[in-house]
């Protein structure tokens, strides 16, 4: 481990202190931030939500008011000035009551019929405002909402207006609202509420210098659009320069300092609500969180030097033990794997012993079993042509005589030909490849078995049609094969009740298939791919070596062919060998079944 000398130590101490502590300033900074954004989303939130419910007073007095009998009776005899001095004095009533700033009656011409300032020299009585929004709104929607400045009084107000309908004649009614009260105690050390309308301008604010002057530079044809509405009357809101730069500003310079700016839509009225507050608190708390680090990463950096000298130190005694130790481990490690292996190769060589012990017995099975049946053969020939002899002689008259000698000569052919299955059978095969019957070979494999078939019980099914197929093998080699896979599906019908083993052969596509079919309780599919393998059994232990499967694929192998093992349709085993057909016996001629 390399070891910084001291000055290099605090250089390098020094200049992670000074990133840890920009690092930490950062977050600090972001940390505030978003506290100062969240403080100002809810108080965004809270004036929202003020301005909403002062509106919502009076959004129903258009219409609650035009329920009044005299303002109906104005609007069927605009002309009375009886009935016009009845509904301003009501709207007088209505205004004083509700705390609208005024309330008035349109014809359909846009032209004040009736107001509660009829008494005052800005009465609105026979002006015209049919070029206001809440008047078209009214007319061509039932209702309308605006904020402007009014071109009679010169008084700010919030605009509502409702449309009726009496005897044919439209007549809306307006209700001015002042919102002025409610920007008192906006504006403090700490920041500016503001609300721009529709069209941008600033019209509710805490600091006077905002008031009336576009949020931002106007885009084009809007200068006309204020104009056309004569929103604020005859301020000149389009020539003054606009609080914000552009739209998406974020900050802003207060007289306090840098001021973080946020904004929040009133979708109804599409007025905009904003807030700014200093950004002060934040930068103090992100200089008092790089000084805090500063020095803690100082002092962090003063305890890690003394704990790296102590672990230089303590690191020095150890390391020979951790070295010793590791060379113990592996040591111990290299042990237990000589003698697993050595387990592993003695496990090995006892099964090859066994399965050399058990072949040997086999071969001299099979040599004693060739033996007897060469002594054998010849007293059944004899025995069979005695028979035939007494027969021929005619001396045997008797029929029930005659019935038992033909039976006991058939018993003895019979013999015959499972002895001369069993001389070629256990002869070498001399290796050569040869064109081979199929059926010929299978039916030798099944007379082989057929003893054993009879104690179990079962017949095995095998009826060829067509012509022979011929494929090139050797044919003890394959017979030893097919009575293999007879003898293993013997076993598993062993003890069944419909026990029941088919032989099939079928050509296609030049490929002859075997196949030797059981109904027993089948592989499971978890070891169907291992039952190959050599010293593999599913058998109980000690009736098997496990090689017979193994050995029979690698002669099918020799072949050319291939041995495979599937569930049978229905459940069971099917295993099947193929080979590729050859177009005759050898000669060029097609073998036809006997």
């Amino acid at each position: 481990m390399m070891i910084l000398s001291r000055r290099a130590f605090w250089l390098l101490l020094a200049l992670l202190a000074v990133v840890a502590a920009a690092g930490a300033g950062g977050v600090a900074r972001h940390l505030s931030r978003a506290v100062l954004e969240q403080r100002l989303d809810r108080a965004l939130s809270l004036t929202a939500r003020t301005i909403e419910s002062e509106i919502e007073r009076f959004r129903y007095l258009p219409a609650l008011t035009l329920e009044d009998p005299r303002i109906r009776a104005a609007i069927t005899w605009p002309r009375s000035e009886a009935a016009i001095g009845d509904a301003n004095r009501a709207l007088a009533r209505a205004a004083q009551h509700s705390g609208a700033s005024d309330l008035y009656l349109l014809d359909e011409s846009g032209t004040a019929l009736a107001a509660s300032n009829w008494q005052t020299e800005n009465s609105f009585i026979g002006s015209n405002y049919a070029f206001r929004p809440y008047f078209r709104d009214a007319m061509a929607k039932g209702s309308g909402r605006f904020y402007g400045v009014g071109v009679t009084t010169g008084e700010p107000g919030y605009f509502l207006s409702s449309r009726t309908e009496i005897n044919d004649r439209p007549a809306v009614m307006v209700a001015k609202v002042d919102l002025r009260p409610l920007q008192a105690g906006w504006s403090d050390a700490n920041g500016t509420l503001a609300v721009a309308d529709r069209f941008g301008v600033v019209f509710l604010t805490g600091d006077p210098d905002w008031l009336y002057r576009p949020l931002f530079p106007l885009p084009e044809g809007r200068a006309a659009e204020i104009t056309a509405a004569r929103a604020y009357a005859a301020l000149p809101v389009i020539e003054r320069a606009p609080v914000l730069a552009s739209a998406d500003q974020t900050r802003l310079s207060l007289a306090a300092g840098p001021a973080l700016l946020r904004r929040q839509m009133l979708p109804r009225d599409s007025w905009t609500l904003m807030i700014s507050a200093p950004l002060a608190p934040v930068e103090r708390a992100m200089w008092l969180t790089i000084g805090a680090a500063l020095v803690t990463a100082l002092a962090l950096g003063a305890l890690v030097q003394t704990y790296l000298q102590r672990r230089h130190m303590i690191a020095m005694r150890l390391r020979q033990n951790a070295l010793l130790e590791s060379r113990v481990t592996k040591r111990t490690a290299a042990l237990m794997r000589e003698i697993e292996e050595r387990r592993r190769t003695e496990a090995d060589l006892r099964a090859a012993r066994d399965a050399l012990i058990h072949s040997e017995k086999m071969a001299a099975l099979g040599r004693m079993s060739a033996a007897i049946v060469h002594e054998i053969s010849q007293p059944l020939a004899a025995m069979e042509a005695t028979l035939a002899a007494a027969l021929l002689s005619g001396k045997a008259e008797d029929e029930f005589v005659t019935t038992r000698i033909d039976k006991a000569r058939s018993h003895i052919r019979r013999i015959l030909r499972t002895i001369r299955h069993l001389k070629s059978f256990s002869r070498k095969d001399s290796g050569t490849l040869g064109p081979v019957a199929v059926d010929a070979a299978l039916r030798n494999a099944i007379d082989l078995v057929a003893p054993r078939a009879a104690d179990a019980g079962v017949e095995i099914a095998f009826a060829p049609e067509g012509e022979v197929s011929v494929i090139r093998v050797g044919q003890v080699r394959l017979e030893q094969v097919l009575v293999n896979l007879l003898v293993n599906a013997l076993d598993a019908v062993e003890g069944q009740a419909a026990a029941a083993v088919t032989v099939t052969r079928s050509e296609a596509a030049g490929q002859v298939e075997i196949a030797v079919t059981d109904n027993g309780p089948g592989i499971p599919a978890s070891l169907i791919t291992r039952v190959m393998e050599p010293f593999f059994s599913t058998k109980s232990s000690g009736e098997s070596l496990g090689l017979g499967l193994s050995i029979s694929r690698s002669i099918v192998e020799e072949f050319g062919g291939s041995l495979m093992l599937d569930e049978a349709p229905g459940g069971g085993t099917r295993a099947s060998l193929r080979f590729a057909a050859l177009t005759g016996d050898g000669t060029g001629e097609r073998m036809v079944a006997e």
